[in-house]
């Protein structure tokens, strides 16, 4: 058996490709993969699940976005603004996904379009299965039709979960709704949010833009009966895979609690102290209509967001470890290091960081920079060294 060339094309009967391997590799290889060149910081929004789950409506939502506009959070960076699941409503005899009519009776389009007039972005939610999580339509056999709904509506952003899979294979389900986003030709973040089970971080750079790493988080400092992922054990769980991030492809240790009311203030600013520090996306979860002095505050750090969205797109490692004290140090564009100082522990201790850890000969003069104080610290050679607050940090940042 051999191959037929017939007008520049490969004619195989399935009797010479079974016979013949050389008829069976006769097309062409594929081109590697490539970013889609977004997301080249760490995403920023906000999500309703963490505060709403599914109590939602498009009041919610343009709610949401004007607060985001009116609390300043858009100006300190805040973009998009993400709808995550029970927005749906039943597929239309031609299999086109809509919206729940009584929640959302203008529609998403509408809903879209009046987010963009904020000068913000729009996300929103589906899942690879046959359904969500909470039983609305899923996307599987309808990864493109969705595709070109969602950039018909003018999706930004694309959360998409993994609930109702059974036996389909994480990989190949979500390459194939990554090229179903670029095949729309709209520019969308695609979000992949299978809780690490399929260890993402291993092949999805070119797939996706970020990467749930853990389970959902609970609101709470730690893990409750070993059933829910509490802040510390996310980031525990987040600690060994900075290597994988980058421009364009993050780890996603899920979203931000703060303000939400299951841990105290001083313990908010330790989450978002270290998903900064871990170059994470930083997605709020708490209402943004209701929010008071302290929580605006600590998600509208300005000092402490640019460490999250420096260009050069180190995620932070912890480098020391003694029993509750830690220090975690993320390098920086332009040579200088961000340093937080994590205290675990129930009473203050005073944590240091010197410049072994920093990777900084002795001697080297340092400017430091306290990040919570927003106040310039004496400059330093060798060493710094703090008292750190229980559950808390002290954030610092050096430069030369």
């Amino acid at each position: 058996m051999r191959c037929l060339i017939l007008s520049g094309f490969v004619a195989l009967s399935w009797f010479a490709a079974a016979a013949s391997p050389a008829c069976a590799q006769a097309a062409p290889p594929q081109p590697p993969r490539q970013s889609n060149g977004l997301a080249l910081t760490p995403p920023m929004g906000w999500n309703s699940w963490n505060h709403f789950g599914c109590d939602i409506s498009e009041q919610t939502i343009r709610a949401a976005a004007d607060a985001m506009v009116s609390s300043g959070m858009k100006d300190a960076g805040y973009q998009y603004v993400v709808i995550d699941d029970c927005w749906h409503g039943p597929r239309d005899a031609e299999g086109n996904i809509t919206a729940d009519p009584k929640r959302f009776p203008s529609g998403i389009k509408a809903l879209a379009d009046y987010v963009h007039a904020k000068g913000l972005k729009f996300g929103i939610y589906s899942d690879a299965g046959t359904q969500t999580c909470a039983g609305r339509p899923g996307s599987r056999g309808y990864e493109y039709q969705d595709a070109r709904t969602y950039a018909a509506w003018g999706v930004d952003y694309l959360k998409y979960d993994w609930c109702h899979t059974g036996t389909q294979d994480g990989q190949s389900s979500y390459t194939l709704m990554s090229d179903a986003l670029r095949a729309t030709g709209r520019p969308i973040v695609f979000s992949l949010c299978d809780w690490g089970s399929n260890k993402d971080w291993l092949w999805a750079k070119n797939v996706g833009n970020l990467w749930r790493t853990t389970g959902d988080i609970y609101d709470g400092w730690e893990s409750r009966d070993g059933h829910y992922n509490g802040m510390t054990n996310i980031v525990d769980m987040q600690a060994e895979l900075a290597a994988y991030a980058g421009p364009g492809h993050w780890n996603d240790p899920d979203m931000l609690e703060v303000g939400n009311g299951g841990m105290s203030n001083e313990e908010y600013k330790t989450q978002f102290s270290l998903w900064a520090e871990m170059a994470a996306p930083l997605i709020a979860g708490n209402d943004l209509t209701k929010m008071d002095a302290q929580t605006l505050a600590i998600l509208t750090n300005r000092e402490v967001i640019a460490v999250d969205q420096d260009a050069l797109g180190v995620q932070g490692r912890r480098v020391f470890k003694d029993g509750d004290r830690e220090v975690w140090v993320k390098p920086l564009a332009g040579g200088g290091r961000a340093v937080v100082l994590f205290n675990r522990g129930k009473e203050a201790s005073e944590i240091a960081v010197d410049w072994d850890m920093l990777g900084y000969p002795k001697g080297t003069p340092m400017h430091v920079r306290d990040l919570w104080q927003h106040k310039d610290l004496p400059r330093a050679h060798e060493r710094v060294a703090a008292e750190v607050p229980p559950h808390g940090v002290v954030m610092l940042r050096l430069s030369y």
